[in-house]
This record gives structure tokens, C-alpha cells and sequence, in this order.
């Protein structure tokens, strides 16, 4: 029991980060809006909440400030992309470059420092209980705020006006246009929402999967949130499913490692990687449900015509 309840937590903390990078990326493509830096953003906001939680001793303070330096990086895309009308892939690619050089740089000082990690619940009489008190009842805030965020996302995006609208600008923006609807602003607040999730998700990594700064600790993540997009096909719950399955993978590589199983570290280590290409090929195979998800105007720029 031990052991399936030490499975089941890695599994729930090599899972969160994905999920919370991959619900800030959904928001940005559905408006149509391809952010190919979710790397760099979450890098960045990696090194940002270590370097403040440590300085000020508050892994909240880390958090809110993973937040904005997500937010700092995103806002530098959609300033490139939606107001110069550069190119989405090329931006994207050259924003985790720069988020990854500058996230070196600036971490280079606490290299080997120990950090401030997020406190983990403690209710009691709950948090006690054997394997389910650890699992359900045990975790930090943000393994919890993962849920209720993709919760929130599913209903703005399928419930509200707003997110009708967003939708919209992602499926036809010369339309949502002529209604009146401010394309260039939807896309720049659904990137500013991509960007804090990144960040938030840098944050998980830094204050509470590992409380230190690694250069390269978000490790391809990034990479791998944006495939759970296509995995989920746009769709908020389904992000919850491929997370975790992602995670499980992930994970299970370490636990295969330590038991000593005949198999080349080298190919374990891959495996997240191997699954990420396999699935997006099988999904590839169903085009009719890809194309109904998929935003008609994704990683197109518009240009107001008036």
C-alpha cells in the first residue's frame, strides 16, 4: 500500500504542471492564437518564483510572481504577433529561446541553494487515513486550484457570452469583426490567460516538485502541454485525462528505473516523449473530430481592415 500510495502522489505532482500549461494554452488557441513559448513562459516563471520565494520567504509571493513573469512573457508575444502581425510559430519558437537563456541567466545565482517549498494541506482526521488521506487530502493548493480552473475554463468557454465570443474569433475572425467584436483585444487577453498559466505552472515546478532552481527544469513540459491540447482536441475535460496519463508515463519510467528492469535508462527516459508522438499520431487518424474542434482561424493573424 505504501508504495502504490508513493505512485500515486508522483503521478499527481508530475501531472499538475502539465495540465495547468496546457489549460492556458487551450484558452490561447481556441481565440486562434498559437503559442509555440509555453516553454519559455514556464521556465521564467519557474526562476521568478524561486528567486522571490526565497528572497521573501513565501512560496505564495514565488507563486504570484511566477504569475506575472508568465504574464511579462506573454505579453511580449501578443505585442509581436497580434499588433506587428509576426509570424506565430517563429515568435513562438524564438519566446522559449529567450525564456530559457534568461531564465540561465537570472538562475545562476541560486543554483544549489535549497528553496521554500508550498505547504501541503493538513486537515485532521482526514489527511490521516491510509493511501486516500495522502491523495485526496494531502496536497498543496495548486494540485487543487488545477481542477477548479479546468472546471471554470470549461464553463467560460461553453456557458458564457464571453466565451461564445472568443470562439468565435478563433473560428472566423473577419466575422466576429463585422459583429463588432474586438478580435485584436479577445486574443491578447486569451494570451495574457496562457501566459499566467504557464507561469503558474513554472511555479509548481520550483516551489513544489522540486523546491530548487535546475537550469532546464521544465524539461520538454512545455512541449508536452501542447500536444495535450490536440490530445484533448480542445476540450477542457479531456485535459485532465491525458495530464494524468502523461504523468503516469512519466513517472512510471522512474519507478521502472529503480526496480531495476533490463531496459536501456536512456529509452525509459523517452518514453513521456515516445507516447507524445504515438498519440498525436492516432489522433491524427480521426480528421473528422479534429477539424470540429479545431479553431478554423488557428495561428492566422488578422488585420482590421477599419
Amino acid at each position: 500500500m505504501d508504495i502504490i500510495e508513493a505512485v500515486v502522489l508522483t503521478i499527481i505532482t508530475a501531472s499538475t504542471p502539465l495540465l495547468l500549461a496546457a489549460l492556458g494554452e487551450l484558452v490561447s488557441e481556441r481565440s486562434g492564437v498559437l503559442n509555440l513559448g509555453v516553454e519559455g513562459m514556464m521556465i521564467v516563471g519557474a526562476v521568478a518564483g524561486f528567486a522571490v520565494g526565497l528572497e521573501t520567504g513565501s512560496a505564495f509571493a514565488g507563486v504570484i510572481a511566477s504569475i506575472a513573469a508568465g504574464m511579462v512573457m506573454a505579453a511580449l508575444f501578443g505585442f509581436l504577433t497580434l499588433v506587428l502581425v509576426t509570424n506565430q510559430v517563429a515568435t513562438g519558437l524564438s519566446l522559449t529561446l529567450l525564456g530559457l537563456g534568461l531564465a540561465g541567466m537570472i538562475g545562476e545565482a541560486f543554483v544549489g541553494t535549497p528553496g521554500v517549498k508550498l505547504p501541503k494541506l493538513a486537515i485532521p482526521g482526514l489527511s490521516d487515513l491510509p493511501v486516500i488521506g495522502a491523495v485526496l487530502f494531502g496536497q498543496d493548493v495548486l494540485v487543487y486550484f488545477s481542477f477548479v480552473l479546468c472546471a471554470v475554463v470549461s464553463w467560460f468557454l461553453f456557458k458564457t457570452r464571453a466565451g461564445l465570443i472568443l470562439r468565435a474569433v478563433g473560428d472566423n475572425h473577419v466575422s466576429a469583426h463585422a459583429l463588432g467584436f474586438s478580435v485584436l483585444k479577445v486574443r491578447f487577453l486569451a494570451v495574457l490567460f496562457g501566459g499566467a498559466c504557464s507561469g503558474l505552472a513554472g511555479a509548481y515546478l520550483s516551489l513544489a516538485y522540486t523546491p530548487q532552481w535546475v537550469e532546464g527544469m521544465t524539461a520538454g513540459r512545455g512541449w508536452i502541454a501542447l500536444a495535450l491540447v490536440v490530445f484533448a482536441s480542445w476540450l477542457p475535460g479531456r485535459l485532465i485525462i491525458g495530464a494524468y496519463l502523461f504523468g503516469a508515463v512519466t513517472i512510471l519510467q522512474f519507478h521502472a528505473q529503480a526496480a531495476g528492469i533490463a531496459i536501456p535508462s536512456q529509452f525509459l527516459s523517452s518514453l513521456p516523449y515516445l507516447a507524445t508522438i504515438v498519440v498525436l499520431v492516432l489522433i491524427s487518424r480521426d480528421r473528422i473530430a479534429t477539424r470540429i474542434n479545431t479553431p478554423a482561424c488557428l495561428g492566422t493573424a488578422f488585420v482590421p481592415d477599419r
